[in-house]
C-alpha cells in the first residue's frame, strides 16, 4: 500500500468534505431557484447579480484548479488530458473541453490571476484575456521577468475596472504602459505586421439562397470593420427609434442589415472612380512627431483602437480624417481640420493627365484608382493637381508602407524601392 495515499490533508476523509460542500451549494442554490424573482425587490435582484458575477468567477477558479491536476483522469480513461472524458461522460464539445484545459494549465502559471479568480474580482474571461496577453510578453524578447511580473500586476489590477474586450486592448499595449522609450517602436512594428497580416486574410464571398435573399460573407482589417460598424449604427438608430416609436422594435441585427442594404442602394455610382468609395469621418488621435514619423501608432475613433501611423496618414488620402493632434504634453494642438479631398473636377482632370495608376509597374485603369498627395497632408500638402497622381489600392497602400521608398520619375511615374532594413 502506498504511503502516500494515506495521508489525509483534510484531517477526515477528503471525498466527504467535497461531497459536503457541494452539497450545501446545490441545496442553497435549489432553495434560490424555487423563489420567483418577480416578486424580488429591486435592490435583491441587484445584489444577487452582483454576488452571482462574483460566485462565477470563483467557481471558475475551483474547475479550473481541479482541470490543472486531472492528470489522473487522463490516465484513467487514456486520453492525452482529461478534455476527452468531458467530451464522452459530460458532453463539453472538444475544442471547449481543450480551451478548458488550455486555460487551466495557464492560470495555475499566474499567482495573480488565479488569486483574482479565487476571490472573485477576475471573471473566466478576463483570466483567459490576461494569461494570453502573458504568453504573448513571455516570447517577446525585449521583455525580461520584471516586465512579465509587472503586467500581470498591471492587468490584474485593470480586470476590476474594465471589460473583457476593454482589457484585451490594455493587453496588446501593456508593455509600452510598463516602458514606452524601450517598447513603443515594438508595439508599432507589431501593429504594422497585425494590419498586414489582415490585408492578407481580407476576403469577400457570397452565396445566392435561393429565396430571394443572399448571404454576404466578408473579412476586412478592423479599421475598417469600425469605419463600417460606425457608418451602419448612424443609419440603423434613426431607424431603431423611429420603429420603437411606432411598437415594432425590430432587432438590431435587421436594422443594421437595412443599413448596410441602404449604403448599398444609395451609393452615388459617379463617385466611384473618384477614390475606390466614399470615406466616412474619423477621428484619428496622435502626437505631431508619430504624424510624421513612419513607425508610430495613432487611436483610431474613440475606443483606443490602435492603427500605425502609415495607416492613419493613407486614410487621410481616402476619408474625411479629423484629426486631434497632440503636442508634448498631450495638449490639443489641432482639432477638426478636416483632410481635404480631391474635389470631381480635379479627379476627372487627373483622369486626362495620368490615364491610369503611376506606379512605374503598373496600368491599373484610372476607374481603379485614388487620389494620393505627394506632399502629405500632415506635412501641409495641398489639394491641388501638382501635388496629386493616381494610385491603385495596392499601390496606394504601398506608398504609405514604412518599408518602402519611392521616387518620382522625369514622366511622372513612380519608382518604388523597398528599404534596406539594418541589424
Amino acid at each position: 500500500m502506498s504511503l502516500g495515499r494515506s495521508i489525509d490533508p483534510w484531517g477526515t476523509n477528503p471525498g466527504d468534505a467535497v461531497d459536503a460542500a457541494l452539497q450545501a451549494i446545490e441545496t442553497a442554490l435549489q432553495e434560490l431557484l424555487a423563489t420567483d424573482p418577480v416578486y424580488w425587490r429591486t435592490e435583491q435582484k441587484k445584489d444577487l447579480l452582483e454576488r452571482l458575477e462574483k460566485l462565477q468567477a470563483q467557481q471558475a477558479a475551483l474547475k479550473l484548479r481541479v482541470l490543472a491536476t486531472s492528470g489522473d483522469i487522463a490516465e484513467e480513461t487514456g486520453a492525452k488530458d482529461a478534455s476527452g472524458w468531458l467530451r464522452t461522460e459530460l458532453l463539453v464539445d472538444k475544442g471547449v473541453a481543450r480551451s478548458q484545459i488550455k486555460l487551466a494549465a495557464a492560470v495555475s502559471k499566474y499567482d495573480l490571476v488565479a488569486d483574482g479568480l479565487a476571490e472573485g474580482v477576475v471573471s473566466q474571461d478576463k483570466a483567459r484575456v490576461i494569461t494570453q496577453a502573458l504568453v504573448q510578453i513571455e516570447t517577446d524578447p525585449a521583455a525580461s521577468a520584471e516586465d512579465l511580473i509587472l503586467a500581470e500586476k498591471l492587468l490584474v489590477d485593470y480586470a476590476t475596472r474594465l471589460t473583457a474586450n476593454e482589457l484585451k486592448i490594455v493587453g496588446r499595449r501593456i508593455l509600452a504602459e510598463i516602458d514606452p522609450e524601450r517598447f513603443e517602436q515594438a508595439e508599432a512594428k507589431a501593429l504594422q505586421r497585425e494590419e498586414e497580416h489582415a490585408q492578407r486574410r481580407t476576403f469577400f464571398s457570397s452565396r445566392d439562397n435561393g429565396d430571394g435573399t443572399i448571404d454576404i460573407h466578408a473579412r476586412v482589417s478592423r479599421a475598417v470593420g469600425m469605419r463600417l460598424r460606425t457608418l451602419l449604427d448612424s443609419l440603423a438608430q434613426p431607424r431603431k427609434l423611429s420603429a420603437e416609436d411606432k411598437g415594432l422594435k425590430a432587432p438590431y441585427d435587421r436594422l443594421l442589415g437595412q443599413a448596410f442594404a441602404r449604403v448599398v442602394e444609395t451609393y452615388d455610382v459617379d463617385q466611384l472612380p473618384r477614390h475606390g468609395g466614399h470615406g466616412t469621418t474619423v477621428f484619428i488621435t496622435m502626437s505631431v512627431e508619430d504624424l510624421r514619423k513612419d513607425l508610430g501608432t495613432a487611436s483610431l475613433g474613440f475606443d483606443g483602437e490602435q492603427i500605425t501611423a502609415a495607416e492613419a496618414r493613407r486614410m487621410a488620402c481616402n476619408a474625411n480624417i479629423v484629426p486631434v493632434v497632440l503636442g508634448t504634453d498631450s495638449e490639443i494642438l489641432d482639432l477638426g481640420r478636416t483632410a481635404r479631398l480631391a474635389y470631381p473636377v480635379q479627379h476627372r482632370a487627373l483622369r486626362l493627365r495620368d490615364k491610369c495608376c503611376q506606379a512605374e509597374d503598373c496600368d491599373a485603369p484610372a476607374a481603379w484608382t485614388e487620389a494620393h498627395h505627394l506632399k502629405p497632408w500632415s506635412d501641409g500638402g495641398k489639394t491641388d493637381m501638382a501635388n496629386m497622381v493616381l494610385l491603385c489600392a495596392s499601390d496606394h497602400r504601398r506608398i504609405h508602407d514604412p518599408d518602402y521608398t519611392y521616387e518620382r520619375l522625369p514622366d511622372g511615374r513612380i519608382r518604388f524601392t523597398r528599404r534596406t532594413r539594418t541589424s
